[in-house]
């Protein structure tokens, strides 16, 4: 029987549930902790997807990830879309919801990516609003996760440290940290990564992203096609001692590769997060 208390999955880390696997996992009943679901996959009312994740939703504890809100954009908020995000939270009694802080719609055009959104008072006043009109349809806190970006704003006055610690404190909602993107954004921007996780109000981060990146030589892509990279884990090891050992989880969306694989990654990061925990109750000992 799945655990609906954020304490089932604390300390533990997990995968996205990616269609290649679900076969081999529901068949074996593999040890993982979690579960997040990219919510935008498992929103149809029947056929096979509704019985998949209805067998999942049975075994796993689960959490839901979204890319289709455009919670940065300025088209008005799609609340039939909401409503089967509503619908899908109930139905799993899943333990989140999370969006990204970006935009990705402009009137009918939708973007394949992830766009930034600048720096300012301007921006903040606009997201913290509907923010709130998410949290309010849904009845329940939200997080909101940090991009990888390729350009910055020339008109942006803030941090993206600042950026996202006034929008969580305004709209009262919680953060996923995705380390990785900061990591992409201090090498494409020369931005200090830790510098900027320093400056997030940590005690709101509720999950952590780890991904892999694509290298170009000059810059990188934040594909989640590849191995975490080393940097990525110090950076995480550094990240933990700010957020205690929080739900962490792998991420994979593209060249997925063999299930072991990514169940090597996940316990890869299950290390890290023992050995904080280990560490922490030394120095408390």
């Amino acid at each position: 029987m799945q655990n609906t208390q954020a304490t089932s999955i604390q300390h533990q880390a997990g995968i996205g549930l990616r269609s290649q696997h679900i076969n081999q996992i529901l068949d074996n009943e593999i040890a993982v902790p979690w579960f997040e679901l990219l919510v935008d996959n498992w929103l149809a009312d029947g056929g096979l997807t509704r019985r998949y994740l209805d067998v999942i939703t049975e075994r796993y504890p689960l959490t839901l990830h979204g890319v289709g809100l455009s919670l940065g954009g300025t088209e008005p908020l799609d609340f039939s879309y909401l409503q089967k995000i509503k619908d899908t939270l109930q139905h799993t009694d899943a333990l989140w919801y999370s969006e990204h802080l970006c935009f990705s719609q402009l009137q009918s055009h939708f973007s394949h990516d992830l766009l930034p959104l600048p720096y300012t008072e301007e921006a903040i006043t606009h997201v913290v609003e509907r923010i709130q009109q998410v949290q309010d349809f849904l009845g329940r806190q939200i997080l909101i996760e940090n991009v990888s970006a390729y350009l910055e704003y020339q008109h942006s006055r803030l941090s993206e440290s600042e950026f996202i610690t006034e929008i969580a404190d305004a709209a009262d909602c919680k953060l996923i940290l995705d380390v990785n993107n900061f990591y992409v954004n201090q090498i494409n921007h020369k931005h200090d990564a830790l510098t900027e996780i320093q400056a997030l109000p940590n005690e709101r981060v509720e999950e952590i992203h780890l991904a892999g990146f694509a290298d170009k030589g000059e810059y990188v892509v934040d594909a989640h096609n590849n191995p975490v990279a080393q940097g990525v884990w110090d950076l995480y090891e550094e990240t933990l001692k700010l957020t205690g050992p929080v739900p962490t989880l792998i991420e994979w969306d593209n060249d997925i590769p063999e299930l072991d694989i990514l169940l090597a990654e996940k316990d890869k990061a299950q290390n890290y997060l023992n050995t904080h925990l280990t560490n922490t109750k030394q120095q408390c000992a």
